[in-house]
């Protein structure tokens, strides 16, 4: 089975074992979720790197169980003293990384490159952002972002900044916000929505001429969490022809401290049940969560589809679900 995954922070990883003096590359990996290697031998066509950048440098402690961070992690919390120095040097890395490895991946600015590397038998790579505070509020700074290739971009990560309000906090849009948005929107950058708050995505549904995306989160009403998306959410991006991925924490799939399968496929279930199929997606967070997980990692995903297959899915649902609506997403939307 092809995996499609909407968001993972193996470059932000891979910049901290650079900075930590360990051993790793993006083709073989630092011991962490995903690597390049490993990406193509589990068959992915397609995988989001995000560029992740820590505003403020305190503890992940909405992605994170307490005393579970790890070396990478601490390197990764540690904050940015220059947030836009620090997402050029983590596109630097990315792009020098996937130089190297042309054999087995290509980076991919528009869905007809996607369709060239799935022909191609490498995997597609598609960059983006997690922090809209990277840009200063500055739309020259944005334009800049989508011409290195960044063409997802979530406004916020668990701080304000120029473009609005995390989840938990309230607050909506800034005006600055609000330009982006429609900037983004002009350039072909997806807005992404995970990690803002509940009165800055009802706001991001009022202004949006276009699909946009929640690439990580999971659903409210079966874990009451401020990063998951309610019913109401839900059912507005299936309206709105968005795209949303389960995110794999198991902060955000139930009170196990183990990323299980049965959680995982109950939130599924009721992604689709309130969104409808052709929204749902996987939006892993590899990488960027440290919690125990059942498929331990990106070469385990083959395990997803008996644990779907047990739990009533269907072939069509199945397939949907881990490649091709998020394809159809971005045939689309890029």
């Amino acid at each position: 089975m092809p995996f499609v995954d909407l968001h993972c922070d193996t470059i932000a990883r891979l910049l901290a074992a650079r900075r930590s003096g360990l051993p790793g590359n993006l083709r073989q990996g630092t011991g962490g979720h995903v690597d390049l290697e490993t990406l193509q031998k589990s068959g992915y066509l397609l995988q989001n790197f995000a560029l992740f950048v820590n505003l403020q440098g305190t503890t992940r402690s909405d992605d994170l169980a307490a005393g579970q961070t790890d070396l990478y992690h601490q390197a990764m919390d540690c904050r940015a003293k220059d947030p836009l120095e620090e997402v050029l040097t983590l596109a630097d890395l990315y792009w020098q990384e996937l130089a190297q490895n042309t054999d087995i991946a290509q980076p991919v600015l528009s869905f007809q490159e996607m369709e060239q590397a799935r022909q191609a038998g490498k995997v597609a790579c598609l960059l983006t952002v997690e922090e809209g505070g990277v840009c200063r509020g500055q739309l020259p700074l944005l334009r800049t972002l989508y011409r290195l290739g960044v063409r997802m971009l979530t406004l916020t990560w668990n701080y304000p900044n120029e473009l609005g309000f995390p989840n938990g906090q309230p607050g909506g849009l800034t005006e600055t916000g609000a330009a982006f948005l429609t900037e983004m929107e002009t350039l072909g950058m997806i807005p992404d929505v995970s990690h803002l708050g509940d009165e800055g995505f009802w706001e991001v549904c009022r202004r949006a001429k276009k699909p946009f995306a929640a690439s990580h989160s999971c659903c409210r009403a079966l874990w009451d969490h401020r990063r998951n998306l309610t019913d109401a959410m839900l059912r507005a991006l299936g309206d709105r022809g968005c795209l949303v991925g389960v995110n794999f924490y198991a902060g955000f799939l139930g009170p196990s401290p183990v990323s299980r399968f049965e959680d995982l496929t109950r939130h599924i279930r009721h992604m689709i049940d309130m969104a409808g199929l052709e929204t749902v997606a996987l939006g892993s967070d590899f990488d960027g969560i440290d919690c125990p997980l059942a498929w331990e990692d990106a070469g385990h995903m083959d395990r997803l589809i008996p644990a779907m297959e047990r739990a009533g899915f269907s072939p069509r649902e199945i397939e949907a679900v881990c490649w091709k609506n998020a394809w159809e997403f971005y045939r689309r939307t890029l």
